[in-house]
């Protein structure tokens, strides 16, 4: 089936695989640097495929969307949190994760899940969105998963982002995009988003001296 597809659709499909594995990367790392470089290829993947979904579908503001996603979530974004991590110096603190194997097995059965919801869409048999559907919806959940199972703020941040990935993702590859309207809200929501991600890190930093939300816990029963 998949070698009878166009070249470019199977270069979509390669791509896709590619977010979702970054996705497990993410969920592997357990140094803040390492985390940060994972997102920023997760960002120049997703951006590809864009570009790529553009070509297919002749819609060209979604090229607009690729350099918006390259220039966001694969630039910018990375080097603030690099900047953030590297002044609060806590570039080379582990983020380690309790039960790492426990993690990435829960992982492995929420793709299998998200394949298994996708199977029975006989309308989209013979083309690649019921495989990028599933992928979304794992890039989505594997984000969810991150967020949960991390302990440091800038991880679960992170994750978050991972998980908007996965959200735009979906919407580029399985619906060849949203309004442009739309996409550049969902960018300058990001990017916003990205700026008090920063400011919050600086005070919980100053407050508690720890970027450990468990802490946050802690302080909370201390002044009970």
């Amino acid at each position: 089936m998949l070698a009878g597809l166009p070249i470019y659709q199977q270069a979509i499909l390669l791509l896709a695989a590619l977010v979702l594995f970054s996705s497990f990367t993410l969920l592997a790392q357990t140094r803040v640097t390492a985390i940060i470089h994972a997102f920023a290829w997760q960002g120049a993947l997703v951006a590809m495929t864009t570009a790529l979904v553009a070509f297919d579908s002749g819609k060209h503001h979604l090229y607009i969307s690729a350099a918006l996603t390259l220039s966001l979530k694969a630039l910018f974004i990375p080097w603030l949190l690099h900047r953030l991590v590297k002044k609060m110096r806590i570039d080379r603190v582990a983020h380690t994760v309790e039960h790492p194997a426990l993690v990435l097995m829960i992982a492995t059965a929420l793709v299998i899940f998200c394949y298994y919801v996708a199977q029975p869409i006989q309308q989209l048999e013979h083309s690649i969105t019921r495989n990028t559907i599933a992928i979304s919806m794992s890039v989505v959940l594997l984000g969810m998963l991150m967020l949960v199972s991390r302990n440091k703020a800038v991880s679960q941040v992170v994750g978050f982002m991972s998980l908007e990935n996965g959200l735009f993702f979906a919407a580029v590859a399985a619906t060849h995009g949203m309004p442009m309207v739309v996409e550049l809200g969902v960018a300058f929501d990001v990017l916003v988003a990205a700026v008090i991600f920063g400011v919050f890190f600086f005070h919980i930093k100053d407050s508690i001296d720890s970027l450990n939300v468990s802490e946050l816990n802690r302080l909370s029963e201390t002044d009970e």
